[in-house]
């Protein structure tokens, strides 16, 4: 359950000047929900970091006849991509919790297995079609949790991050149809 903000305390610091203590988070869910949540944010925000790295990577090392198109495509994307990690960063902390911001972090959350070696145009095609849907996933496993809480804006969130992902997914799936 959520901590009473009422009884807010004054605390002295190194120079004698009272200090406001920081009020408790009472936003109306419970302690346990808000870690919870911004656990779920979390792996969100490194399948986020790992897509956008990813697609990123392959802006600047795509080849073959389809070069002018995917370049372009593949920094819509990640300039989409890492626009969403602030968001998704600051949702973390208005729940009052850390977010993760390291590689070493994000790799232990991430749902995005590592590619191996150098992959071809349409390869990078669909090794980005399933990174989208891992990161779609992770999305939609969040949002009964929010839903319970009532949590309208992390809900809010997943529902935009799931509507760019499944459409994301669904466009770079067509590049890869006969």
């Amino acid at each position: 359950m959520a901590k009473d903000s009422s009884k807010t305390s004054v605390k002295k610091d190194s120079k004698t000047e009272a200090v406001p203590a920081v009020p408790a988070i009472n936003i109306g869910i419970s302690d346990k929900d808000r870690e919870a949540i911004a656990k779920g944010l979390s792996r969100l925000l490194a399948d986020t970091y790992t897509l956008y790295l990813t697609t990123h990577n392959f802006h600047w090392n795509v080849t073959g006849p389809m070069f002018n198109t995917l370049h372009t495509m593949f920094m819509g994307q990640y300039t989409e991509q890492w626009n969403a990690l602030d968001v998704i960063a600051e949702r973390i902390r208005a729940l009052g919790v850390k977010a993760p911001g390291s590689y070493a972090d994000y790799e232990k959350l991430t749902t995005i297995p590592a590619f191996k070696g150098e992959p071809q145009a349409l390869e990078m095609v669909a090794l980005l079609v399933s990174a989208q849907e891992a990161t779609a996933r992770t999305a939609r496993e969040l949002l009964p949790l929010a839903d319970k809480a009532n949590d309208q804006p992390t809900m809010d969130l997943l529902t935009q991050r799931l509507d760019v992902h499944e459409k994301t997914a669904w466009m770079l799936r067509t590049l890869l149809e006969e």
